[in-house]
């Protein structure tokens, strides 16, 4: 698996080296541009879940533990924390977000109806483990609940009630949309509290703020140590991501609104790593410190977490509908959430099982990567060579939109 893995990660670095060299000042438009904003808020919120409110406060110990884990040596942990989830792995989704923008149109690859299952296998068994880590952490997230590690039939129930949210907001695009935005906004906030209670109220001060996110720099001095897994632990993260890339790409293709390819890999890439690593700061902060915290900023943490999955499900569960013409306006309201909501909960206790593995899920997707590279290749080079622009559809649409506006 890792020197599979290792290939993967080689030539999707390789493919964007290319993409920028060959398309850097390309338009990008989507089929249904949204503001720059809340591109980026629809991004982020799907993009990511529950781990990244809580994994952070679990992992600093064992990325510091140097006995037991001496590979981690080169960095501090805030810098190993911010490289498994920030920046350099981000640009899996701006390569997968340029494919279906501008590419996919002119290939089709991922309407062959062999591939078209397996991309929605992929994306209905990613629905699945996420719920999956949200349902087999609360115990660690609400140890009031519980004895703190046994799963119970509350935590359950929170699960499946964030499931069936989620499958309600996917019947309609303007949810996701509004739950993107405000699960951002509920995020930053939680940020400003967090940060308020340790560099304001508490001993530290802003300058302590600005001294610990400078330990970041160290991710940046050695990021060539990210280009391939570490360990163990850092090959699930990287085929977790994979798993995730190709319908995060496909899903944010569509809200594309006209910045250039540039810009968008600084939309993709920078942006989120602005908020993770402010975010992972004010943890670290924490850590180090030893600074409790509150049962009200628990919540709130537990509160946004929750939020971010049913963003991520809602993304995801609306793709493969879509893909698969089972939508709401097809199978009716009702019938709609039934079957989404049966689907999702009976995957989610497969995960619970250990009957389905997310590393599986990722390697498939390294083979789509490499499956459609061939297919170009073969037969479709000439029309890839040809791209010059966004597809003339979306071109035309996009221009009608902003004379009307």
């Amino acid at each position: 698996m890792t020197l599979w893995l290792s290939a993967g990660l080689i030539f999707t670095f390789a493919a964007m080296a290319m993409i920028l060299y060959k398309w850097w000042n390309v338009q990008c438009i989507g089929v249904t541009p949204v503001s720059t904003f809340t591109f980026i808020a629809i991004l982020f919120t799907s993009g990511l879940d529950v781990g990244l409110i809580m994994f952070p406060l679990t992992e600093f110990a064992g990325y510091g533990d140097l006995a037991e884990s001496p590979e981690y040596g080169f960095a501090n942990p805030l810098a190993i924390e911010f490289g498994f989830w920030a920046f350099l792995i981000w640009g899996f989704y701006f390569l997968t977000c340029f494919y279906f923008a501008i590419i996919e149109p002119r290939v089709h690859f991922f309407e062959i109806p062999v591939v078209k299952v397996i991309n929605n296998m992929v994306i209905i068994g990613t629905c699945a483990f996420t719920a999956y880590l949200l349902l087999v952490n609360l115990p660690w997230y609400l140890p009031q609940i519980g004895d703190g590690e046994s799963v119970v039939p509350t935590f359950y129930a929170i699960v499946f009630a964030s499931i069936g949210l989620a499958v309600y907001s996917s019947s309609r695009i303007k949810y996701v949309r509004i739950l993107s935005v405000g699960s951002s906004i509920l995020f930053i906030a939680l940020i400003a509290l967090m940060w308020f209670r340790a560099f304001v109220l508490g001993k530290g001060s802003p300058a302590d703020f600005v001294g610990t996110a400078g330990m970041i720099g160290e991710y940046f001095s050695n990021i060539h140590q990210f280009l391939l897994p570490i360990n163990d632990y850092h090959e699930f993260y990287l085929l977790w991501w994979f798993s995730w890339s190709i319908m995060i790409g496909q899903f944010t293709a569509r809200f594309v609104s006209g910045i250039r390819t540039w810009q968008l890999l600084i939309a993709m890439m920078v942006v989120p790593s602005i908020a993770i690593g402010t975010w992972f700061t004010v943890l670290y902060y924490y850590h180090s410190e030893g600074i409790q915290v509150a049962a009200f900023t628990n919540i709130a943490m537990i509160s946004v977490g929750v939020l971010m999955v049913v963003n991520s499900l809602d993304s995801l569960i609306r793709l493969y509908t879509d893909n698969l013409n089972l939508t709401a306006k097809r199978l009716g309201q009702f019938n709609y959430v039934v079957f989404n909501l049966v689907a999702m909960i009976g995957l989610t206790l497969l995960f619970q099982l250990d009957f389905l593995r997310i590393q599986w899920v990722g390697a498939l997707v390294i083979a789509l990567y490499f499956s459609c590279f061939v297919y170009i290749l073969t037969r479709k080079r000439t029309e890839v060579g040809a791209i010059t622009s966004s597809p003339k559809e979306n071109v035309l649409d996009f221009h009608k939109i902003e004379t009307a506006s």
